[in-house]
């Protein structure tokens, strides 16, 4: 690209574009990066340099990209017709989709309701929850409106996903708007110093959560929890038995679990679908990020027939569910996730993610041979490294200081993208990332660490 249309782009980008979870000020002060291309585990930007994409393109890619079984499916798609709406009539990719989720979802999942966003996968999980008590025995369960989720939960940016959020960098100053939830400690053994072993971790935070249940157990209508690993939070890895731990409440005081594994989902944990490393179902399932490969919005509620019986009914009764978007079940969106999913179970991706966990874990121990590292969180291909001023103490910098800024701009000089959460730093590959792609950005990583300290 010639250097008049490079630089004609980068003004009309700070002139015209508001960007997402981005202080503008800042933004506006330093070069953009544009992205022009993609191939494989590299993205290209408008000026030809290539970059390891070490965020997957916001935790959604799997295979790479510019994959050709992806391009065909758009492709082939497209050439029979783009959209049409799924309220009261319906296409051929949905169909096959649905069916396909709830033959790879953990237990009796099996009913697929639609979005474009992990956010309204929640928020579509949350009214779900609350109707099924009220079509259920609207006398018995009128109380049941209230849900619990965790200290600096992180589940997307509409009004109701944010309500059951607990961070409060993200959420506090939408508080007056937010409807109330119960909130629950996360067992962040990192930064719960009291305990001495990740089990009694484990067993505080249940104990608060069986309390909370014996109080208050009429008022809930669920528990929403992102399996293993709280992803914007700063990849907390939660312990062994927790997820399972919080299922069995469940069921002992008749509450819904929701699962939210919109980023850790689709073998980012691990595992096809975090929540099945635990043997868990929940009654309701968010799933979105990975689901299209990175390639369209697309996002799914999934549920068991149970509760979606409960919403069957006469017209006078009035049990519709009345949520609904324009793109629901969008074909091009489903039938490049189906591609997605076929390529996945073709070439053992799942399989490849574990290997490649374990090498990558053995990589970054390197990284504690910096002092300023001072825990380093994985489960699968979900990365973070929080950054201490002070290992003993673990105190972390100033936010003045641009420490963590200064690192994700080191490692993008040197060819890798990375994001910085607070003040953890997340690596989340392609999911399809080689091994020597792999060495190489954790090499980048701590050169990047280096340099800063």
């Amino acid at each position: 690209m010639k250097h008049d249309e490079v630089q004609n782009l980068e003004n009309w980008d700070k002139e015209y574009v508001w960007h997402p979870f981005t202080q503008m000020k800042m933004y506006q002060q330093n070069k953009p990066l544009i992205i022009e291309r993609g191939q494989g585990s590299y993205l290209y930007d408008i000026e030809g340099k290539k970059y390891l994409d070490g965020y997957a393109s916001l935790w959604v890619n799997v295979h790479g990209h510019n994959v050709p079984a992806l391009n065909e499916a758009l492709i082939d798609q497209v050439h029979q017709i783009a959209h049409s709406t799924l309220l009261g009539s319906a296409n051929v990719p949905s169909i096959l989709l649905a069916k396909k989720l709830a033959e790879i979802t953990p237990g009796n999942l099996r009913k697929v309701f639609y979005s474009d966003t992990g956010s309204a996968s929640v928020e579509i999980a949350l009214k779900i929850a609350y109707q099924y008590w009220q079509n259920t025995n609207l006398e018995k369960y009128k109380n049941k409106h209230t849900f619990i989720s965790l200290d600096e939960a992180y589940h997307g940016d509409t009004i109701g996903s944010v309500s059951v959020g607990g961070m409060d960098l993200y959420h506090r100053i939408f508080e007056p708007l937010l409807f109330k939830r119960v909130s629950l400690p996360t067992p962040h053994t990192y930064r719960m110093t009291e305990f001495d072993h990740a089990e009694d971790v484990k067993n505080f935070c249940l104990q608060r959560l069986e309390s909370l249940l014996q109080e208050k157990a009429d008022e809930i209508a669920g528990i929403i929890i992102e399996p293993l690993v709280q992803g914007a939070a700063g990849i907390i890895t939660h312990p062994s038995g927790f997820l399972k731990g919080v299922e069995n409440l469940c069921r002992k005081y008749n509450v819904l679990l929701i699962c939210d594994e919109v980023a850790v989902g689709f073998g980012r944990s691990g595992t096809m679908f975090a929540c099945e490393q635990e043997e868990v179902v929940p009654d309701i399932l968010c799933v979105g990020k990975g689901i299209t490969g990175g390639y369209m919005p697309l996002a799914a509620t999934i549920t068991s027939q149970k509760i979606f019986d409960a919403f069957l009914g006469e017209k006078e009764e009035h049990k519709t569910f009345y949520h609904g978007h324009t793109y629901t079940g969008n074909q091009l969106s489903c039938s490049v996730a189906l591609k997605n999913i076929q390529l996945m179970e073709e070439t053992a991706l799942i399989e490849k993610v574990q290997v490649n966990a374990a090498f990558v874990n053995e990589q970054l121990q390197n990284l504690y041979m910096l002092d300023i590292v001072g825990d380093i969180r994985q489960r699968g291909l979900m990365v973070g490294i929080e950054i201490v001023q002070d290992r003993e103490t673990k105190t972390t910098f100033p936010i003045q200081e641009n420490k963590l800024d200064n690192i994700v701009l080191a490692a993008r000089q040197k060819g890798l993208i990375i994001r910085q959460l607070d003040q953890v730093l997340t690596f989340m590959p392609v999911l399809a990332m080689s091994q020597n792609e792999l060495e190489e950005a954790i090499r980048i990583i701590y050169q990047s660490i280096l340099k800063n300290m």
